[in-house]
């Protein structure tokens, strides 16, 4: 008789779990208590970034990696508080890398020079490189003469009053559950009002494009061969705007992602983000910041299409808000330039959607700052993902440079 009162008070106990569970779950009430767990975690330091580990990979993860990529997505970034400074590191300092120097041109390649920073094991010696297999890549753009550039528009524009109207324009953005695109923050009237025209010409730097995540990779990249990942990507968007639109760029090819030997995402953003201000410092003319990544999506999915019979990766532009349900305003993560921001990103958007029906993704909204307070004209974009091809994704950086220009000159979509 115990045995069955015990199992039927374990049964009651279940089922009012479950029901309770139910009902917070559709209330919503879950998610934002876990949401202020995970808020909780971080300003008591606890080690969340563990699982960044598994950036790049598709195996699966434990509950509370699940609930951590829920709330905080693998190529997500959240700071410590800039006072905390054992989570704030020194400036770290560069030089420019003279063998990669082409006086005739604008450009200057720099490579950061860090105590903690290491050359990654998968990059090979000029011997042993010799030796490698290089990946079938003779479809991949060369000449910067021979880009895809458009002056006609073919896809969609939309009546101004209609884009004034904030409901309207949500339609553009993807916004993550832990913040929020709110009326106060998003402004679209007053965004498409801004003039994102550069304000100098070309004898000084104008344009700075760096990686965060300088190691991601694509389907076809060749172990230790840089020029197939993303910092190759930077090089051939950094040849367009220079050789074909006559842009002064800066290429930062540092390595923010790879410490003591090993890939570690978690202090990214905080060592790119002080190497940078050294280069805006040194460099105050820059107008223009790019953090260049690629994303990461499941294996089964595949960011292309074509563009003047040419297979091009999608783009997708990235804004953080420094903005959580939870805490509001996130003051540690303060961007002056926030509005500026957003509004680079929804004309550059506009463009594309006239220019090049089909290939722009939503824009993706999320919490945090990531390096996007610097300069009003920065923009942290995601070309393709790990299942695009090199080619793919070299190639989305002539629309990419397309639109930028016609952006940089002043000209609106709408």
């Amino acid at each position: 008789m115990k045995n069955y009162s015990r199992i039927s008070f374990i049964a009651v106990g279940a089922a009012v779990v479950g029901v309770v569970c139910f009902i917070i779950t559709k209330l919503g009430v879950l998610s934002l208590l876990m949401e202020g767990i995970c808020e909780l975690a971080v300003d008591i330091k606890m080690p969340v970034f563990a699982y960044y580990s598994k950036a790049d990979t598709t195996e699966d993860k434990s509950i509370g990696e699940s609930i951590f990529d829920e709330l905080y997505p693998v190529e997500e970034y959240y700071s410590m508080a800039q006072e905390e400074n054992d989570r704030v590191i020194e400036a770290i300092g560069y030089h420019v890398d003279t063998d990669k120097y082409n006086s005739e041109t604008t450009g200057i390649v720099i490579n950061a020079t860090t105590e903690n920073a290491t050359t990654p094991v998968a990059t090979q010696t000029e011997e042993s490189s010799e030796e490698q297999t290089t990946p079938d890549i003779s479809s991949e753009p060369k000449e910067v003469t021979d880009v895809i550039s458009r002056d006609v528009i073919t896809g969609n524009t939309y009546d101004r009053s209609n884009l004034n109207d904030y409901n309207y324009c949500r339609r553009f953005y993807t916004v993550t559950s832990v913040t929020s695109l709110t009326e106060s923050i998003f402004r679209p009237a007053e965004f498409l009002d801004k003039n994102m025209s550069i304000g100098h010409n070309a004898e000084t730097p104008q344009i700075l494009i760096f990686h965060t995540h300088s190691q991601e990779a694509f389907a076809n990249s060749v172990e230790g061969d840089d020029s197939t990942t993303i910092l190759g990507v930077g090089d051939y968007l950094t040849s367009v705007l220079q050789d074909k639109y006559g842009y002064n760029v800066i290429h930062d090819r540092s390595i923010y992602d790879y410490v003591n030997g090993k890939l570690d995402r978690s202090e990214a953003y905080t060592y790119a983000e002080n190497a940078i201000a050294k280069i805006l410092e040194d460099n105050p003319s820059i107008e223009v910041v790019i953090d260049l990544h690629r994303d990461g999506v499941g294996e089964d999915t595949h960011l292309v299409t074509d563009i003047d019979g040419k297979k091009t990766a999608k783009i997708m532009f990235f804004n953080g808000l420094s903005y959580s349900n939870v805490k509001g305003d996130i003051q540690y993560l303060y961007n002056p330039f926030r509005d500026d921001n957003l509004a680079m990103s929804l004309q550059m958007h506009l463009l594309g959607e006239a220019y090049y029906p089909g290939w722009l993704r939503n824009i993706y909204i999320n919490a945090y700052r990531y390096c996007l307070h610097e300069r009003g004209k920065s923009m942290l974009i995601e070309a393709g993902a790990q299942t695009n091809t090199v080619e793919e994704v070299k190639n989305a950086m002539e629309p990419l440079a397309d639109i930028l220009d016609k952006l940089l000159r002043g000209e609106k979509a709408y």
